[in-house]
């Protein structure tokens, strides 16, 4: 009786091993074959990806990086990117670090208020005041044109690594808070006593201990600053503004649609019998 369970049990077990790499497998087979499938593209010539977009390369054409990095500007959209993107880790830290800190090492009045404020900012999706955003840029920008004769507000890098901050800062605040409020407190108790001050304890003690959550706030902002792709074409709408990688990817993307779609109607225009 033990015996058949013990195999029961071994052969539910293997059952869900061979689930869980089937999974894994089926995951990660979908992440590939699109990657796989990009970069065969990329060196492939322009005959060759409209003749047969599934067929491997006949050889490699790099002159399609250096058009793509010359000649379509995606060097200057990916400089652009890097500098929105520092910036704004940038500015996101220096406020939501200090901010987090004394959110959840100190109480004072308006100390709830502003938790529950910065609770509130999870609930709302960046996507859905875009438009405000704007409004209130492109106001700004005129008052300041009618006053000063020039406005910087929109098509502007930095003010855009501003909003992504800004956008940011609710969710970012929150994570470093909750994991700040995990730490003892004994540290820094024994700085204090040492004679450090509030500013040297929060550098010097609570940073270092709290590298994994800052990590982790580094990384996923990162991916969502350089991904990001609304804000960006609503702020930096103007044809001659510096255009970051994701606009840049989009348009071009859009262009490369309608050459393939003008290049399968010239054909079918080929194909049509005369006089029909």
């Amino acid at each position: 009786m033990q015996n058949t369970t013990e195999k029961s049990s071994r052969s539910a077990e293997g059952l869900y091993k061979f689930f869980i790499y089937f999974v894994l497998v089926l995951l990660a087979v979908t992440i590939i074959v699109p990657v796989a499938w990009v970069f065969m593209a990329s060196i492939k010539q322009n005959a060759e990806f409209y003749g047969n977009p599934w067929a491997l390369p006949a050889g490699f054409y790099w002159q399609n990086f250096v058009n793509a990095w010359n000649g379509a500007k995606m060097g200057e959209y990916m400089l652009n990117s890097v500098i929105v993107t520092a910036l704004a880790l940038a500015l996101l830290l220096v406020v939501a670090l200090p901010a987090a800190y004394c959110l959840s090492r100190f109480h004072f009045k308006g100390r709830k208020v502003l938790n529950t404020l910065f609770m509130a900012g999870l609930f709302i999706n960046v996507n859905y005041i875009v438009v405000p955003i704007f409004l209130m840029l492109r106001d700004s920008d005129v008052w300041l044109k009618g006053h000063f004769g020039s406005g910087f507000l929109l098509n502007n890098l930095v003010v855009l690594a501003v909003v992504y901050a800004a956008t940011a800062l609710p969710f970012t605040i929150y994570l470093l808070s909750g994991y700040f409020a995990t730490l003892p407190h004994d540290f820094e108790e024994a700085a204090y006593i040492d004679g450090a001050s509030y500013f040297s304890t929060m550098t010097r003690i609570i940073f270092p201990m709290a590298k994994p959550s800052i990590i982790t706030i580094i990384l996923f902002n990162f991916l969502s600053f350089w991904n990001e792709y609304i804000i960006s074409m609503t702020l930096m709408s103007s044809t001659k503004a510096p255009r970051p990688l994701p606009i840049s990817i989009a348009i071009r993307l859009a262009e490369l649609y309608q050459v393939s779609l003008d290049y399968l109607v010239g054909i079918s225009d080929e194909k049509r019998p005369y006089g029909s």
